[in-house]
């Protein structure tokens, strides 16, 4: 190991905290639907009416061509069958331009909306979800987006037609023993003649084995975590293996060691120490392309559903038509119908540029991972011991190949990647308490002085003088409130109360734990899953209501959402006072310790004679490289 390399031991809690707050965008410039809802402020103009879809007649012929293609040149089984991407659906899909689709027009890719983009990996997605999340990790979280956002008009030149024309990105951050917890990133980037001199090892690289262009994500002396585009072929990078995983089973995801890789100093991105702000920043809109695949998943599941129940007869009545499967269907309906209004809404408020999207983003993110998952569980529920048995299994005795239980083991993935169920429960609580850390933050700061706290019990005294008298009444407690959503309006009264009863509520919790409150994950695990709610709650009243003309039937699937969320919401907030958190820590700290390694006694256990956390030497491979390269057409 380096001199300056630091190991991970080395990070304290404190120091891995400040890294983390030093990468939020601590700044508001545009107002958000999101934040507003957690302050307990209804603020539904910011989403009313649903706001405008330019018109993209190329946009929509793209989605005309690309469904074309996916319908006949893309072979999803075999996908699933070889773990593997042929070539050939590389050189279509760079024909039609879809390594291109959020690369902007001058540097020749399609420049697409958000709202398309999206709509296109739902599509793709429906067929293969391996060969969607190659092209979300490529264009959401790859190089793209990153050099969009914050590239100099000469790394867009350089690399972004590239990109556009068929090569493949991918970004580099997680590493053996790193994954939420950045302060702890071990691949450094030393100054040298030129630029810099870059080592270290990462882990679950999408797209790692056939990239030739990286985002890396390596630490640079006295300056911070710094992004840097890396050449995939540049000298002392070796793929080192393959990851195979539970599902995405063509997935390219690699091991990829760096051994002293020169990458020019015109490389870096955004400037140095700005690699983690970057991320975030990218993920605001990134985050959304997981939610497409969600999305397709439900529409998938909701024609499984509903063809095999009305086909599959039991008792002399078809099984849709007995109230346990019944139940089940009409949660994938509804569930499926407030994901795609809470993406498309988030694609439209993105597009439009007016508000800022990173709490709802992070929402529908967080939700769609969620909700899908329940949606895969429930189609295999009613798909009986067919929902578990593989589609050539069901194809060798004639019947239909579904591919339900590859459904599953494909979702599973969306709760853990870019950013974790449990990462996004604080991550958005962060932002859901910044208004009040931002008036009585040093009040709770073991580390700040008599002067900082005084200040700061001023500025919260002035602010909650205002606020909390807010919390009080609203337009949720009149009965006429948001008539013009006709059978939706109480749906409204509802979220509007239930925002002030949320603020409230956390404001209560901040006042009795005060500093102590980050460590309550649960609680504020909850507080996110009401606001996702309401969220959720919201946009399919108003979607419904847009749509009321063309689509009456978006009424009745509102309807029931909503009925069904607010039963959650309900549970979320009785749990919110009444639950085992504390109990549950005692006993984990306990199992810790082994006080009921007994209940282990009679198995046979995983082998003990490999680290659960792999280690690595700096230095040159001592492996194959193992990366896969795409030869042109022939």
């Amino acid at each position: 190991m380096t001199t300056t390399q630091r190991k991970p031991a080395d990070v304290s809690e404190k120091q891995a905290r400040q890294v983390a707050e030093a990468a939020r965008e601590s700044e508001w410039r545009k107002p958000s639907f999101g934040k507003e809802l957690f302050l307990g402020r209804f603020c539904l103009d910011l989403i009313d009416p649903w706001p405008t879809v330019e018109p993209r007649p190329d946009a929509d012929d793209y989605l005309a061509r690309l469904d074309a293609y996916v319908r006949s040149g893309m072979d999803g089984a075999r996908i699933e069958r070889e773990a593997r991407i042929p070539d050939e659906v590389f050189h279509g899909l760079a024909e039609l331009g879809a390594f291109g689709m959020k690369i902007d027009k001058g540097y020749g890719g399609l420049g697409l909306p958000n709202l398309h983009y999206c709509k296109a990996l739902t599509l793709i997605g429906s067929v293969s979800p391996a060969v969607a999340a190659l092209l979300s990790a490529h264009q959401s979280i790859g190089v793209p987006q990153p050099l969009k956002i914050f590239g100099t008009p000469e790394q867009k030149k350089t690399f972004l037609p590239r990109l556009a024309a068929g090569e493949v990105s991918a970004f580099l951050l997680t590493e053996p023993d790193v994954g939420s917890d950045p302060a702890r990133l071990g691949t450094v980037a030393e100054p040298v003649e030129g630029g810099y001199r870059l080592n270290g090892l990462k882990l679950w690289a999408t797209n790692g084995t056939i990239a030739t262009l990286l985002v890396v994500m390596a630490r640079v002396p006295d300056k911070g975590i710094t992004a840097f585009v890396v050449e995939g072929d540049a000298p002392g990078i070796t793929v080192e293996r393959r990851n195979e995983f539970l599902g995405l089973r063509g997935l390219e995801n690699s091991v990829t060691r760096f051994h002293d890789v020169f990458v020019p100093e015109g490389n870096v991105i955004g400037g140095l120490g700005k690699g983690l702000k970057i991320a975030l920043t990218t993920l605001n809109t990134g985050r959304l392309s997981l939610p497409a695949m969600c999305v397709g998943a439900g529409k998938w599941a909701l024609n499984v559903a509903r063809e095999w129940s009305a086909e599959r007869v039991q008792w002399g009545r078809p099984v849709g038509q007995h109230e346990a499967v019944a139940k089940k269907i009409a949660f994938i309906a509804a569930t499926t119908y407030a994901m795609e209004s809470m993406l498309d809404l988030c694609c439209v408020i993105a597009d439009d540029d007016r508000n800022d999207i990173r709490i709802e983003a992070a929402l529908v993110k967080l939700f769609a991972s969620e909700m899908a998952w329940q949606i895969a569980d429930e189609l295999i529920q009613i798909r009986g011991g067919r929902g578990y048995e593989k589609a050539p299994s069901l194809a060798a005795r004639g019947e239909r190949a579904a591919e339900v239980e590859q459904l599953l083991r494909d979702l599973r993935i969306n709760r853990i990647f870019e950013g974790s169920t449990e990462i996004m429960h604080l991550l958005i609580a962060r932002e859901a308490v910044d208004a009040h850390l931002s008036v009585a933050g040093d009040i709770i700061d073991p580390d700040a002085g008599l002067g900082r706290k005084a200040r700061a019990g001023a500025r919260a005294g002035a602010f909650y003088a205002k606020w909390l008298p807010t919390l009080a009444v609203g337009r949720g407690q009149v009965p006429t409130g948001y008539g013009r959503f006709g059978p939706l309006a109480a749906h409204l009264r509802y979220v509007e109360r239930a925002s002030r009863k949320l603020a409230r509520s956390t404001f209560y919790a901040m006042s009795r734990w005060q500093g102590k409150m980050e460590r309550k994950q649960a609680f504020l695990a909850r507080v996110v899953d009401i606001g996702a709610e309401l969220f959720a709650m919201s946009a399919v009243c108003v979607r419904a209501r847009a749509e009321r003309r063309d689509r009456p039937e978006g009424v009745e699937l509102a309807d029931l959402f909503c009925r069904q969320a607010r039963l959650r919401a309900e549970a979320l907030f009785a749990d919110l006072w009444d639950n085992t958190d504390s109990l549950d820590v005692r006993l984990a700290r306990r199992a810790l310790d082994g006080r009921y390694a007994f209940l282990e006694e009679g198995i046979v256990t995983p082998a003990s004679d490999g680290a659960w956390v792999s280690t690595w030497q700096p230095g040159p491979a001592t492996v194959d490289d193992v990366r896969r390269r795409i030869p042109p057409p022939a």
